[in-house]
């Protein structure tokens, strides 16, 4: 990994150019097998991402951090949640070096930006949530340069690019110039670009924005088999049943404070309250009722039933049992994790 860690300016120059390659990049590598797989994880291995004190404060005063810490452990599948202007979009910028932050450290897989962020970056993919490729360049051509910006050899590029199209479907859209790609397509080609230096962390800033659900739930396939390789993957989404789904821990950022920091299963168990509606054959009587529990009769064939925690849902199956009513479905009225996310945001607000 030596080759990607050392890219030099002539090399990069090279590929902003538009020729990709340096005699120098091609001999570092001549003779080196670079592994293609996504990091497999080890023991005692650092931090994918350890942020401390992180502070932004904004030349008109807007303070849109307030010392935050965090850490993402190697292999984790993290999201990163928060309303709009919480500084979620501040953080990923930091660490991406685009914007400069007034406090704090960042360190990626044990670098410092600061002190090498070339370093840090060959660890690091970011998919942001603007399109900001060349949208006259075709599709293969934008990952093959993509990779000749860390220095890697025509040849590897290539069969790297191949893997990406083939596995995220844009095989058929190679020559394809980027502008006339459909919005889930040139979020494909996005992530393609992000992975084709075989990162060990990576940020995807609203991915799925914008995506159809058959192309969605591909790209969360996608993304389940890079994290179970061992390639740690830090989310953020407006859509928390995606987060609930993909993800294993989580903060909520509000206000540019971490607001909670712990794994989702812990989070939902801290959920005092949980509404379900039941879908029921035959029609129902408006006056049903259950006692000791919070049930409406929402119209003729659903009910909507309120259960606190430590109450069971299995009571009220029997009861409505009892009164002849079959529950044919059930489903809750809404995404746990947004009802927890909310409740958050309240006590804070």
């Amino acid at each position: 990994m030596d080759g990607l860690r050392q890219v030099n300016a002539s090399s990069s120059v090279a590929s902003l150019l538009g020729f990709g390659y340096t005699w120098h990049s091609l001999l570092r590598f001549r003779g080196r097998d670079m592994p293609f797989h996504p990091t497999i994880l080890g023991k005692n291995m650092t931090a994918a991402l350890k942020i401390e004190g992180l502070e932004k404060t904004y030349d008109n005063g807007f303070v849109a951090l307030q010392g935050i810490d965090l850490t993402v452990e190697p292999g984790d599948f993290f999201a990163l949640l928060g309303p709009n202007g919480a500084g979620k979009s501040t953080t990923i910028g930091i660490i991406s070096s685009l914007v400069a932050k007034s406090a704090g450290k960042v360190c990626v897989h044990g670098v410092d930006i600061d002190r090498n962020f070339p370093l840090a970056k060959t660890h690091l993919g970011i998919v942001p949530q603007e399109f900001n490729f060349n949208v006259f360049e075709k599709v293969e051509d934008i990952l093959t340069n993509q990779a000749g910006y860390y220095g890697i050899p025509r040849i590897e590029a290539l069969r790297r690019t191949e893997h990406f199209l083939d596995r995220l479907g844009l095989t058929e859209k190679r020559d394809t110039r980027a502008r006339m790609l459909s919005g889930g397509m040139k979020r494909r080609l996005m992530i393609a670009r992000a992975l084709i230096h075989n990162p060990k962390l990576l940020i995807l800033d609203e991915p799925t924005a914008g995506v159809d659900i058959e192309m969605r739930r591909s790209m969360y396939d996608f993304l389940r088999e890079i994290n179970a390789s061992g390639t740690t993957i830090i989310l953020t989404t407006h859509y928390l049943e995606e987060a609930e789904a993909l993800c294993r821990n989580m903060a909520i950022i509000n206000h540019g404070k971490i607001v909670t920091n712990r794994s989702i299963k812990d989070l939902l168990r801290d959920l005092h309250k949980e509404v379900f509606l039941l879908d029921c054959a035959g029609q129902l009587n408006s006056e049903l009722t259950v006692p000791g529990f919070d049930l409406e009769v929402l119209d003729d064939h659903t009910v909507q039933v309120a259960i606190e925690k430590g109450q069971n849902l299995a009571e009220v199956f029997a009861a409505l049992h009892e009164k002849q009513v079959s529950v044919v479905s059930m489903r809750n009225e809404a995404n746990r994790l947004e009802q927890m996310f909310v409740n958050l945001l309240e006590q804070t607000a």
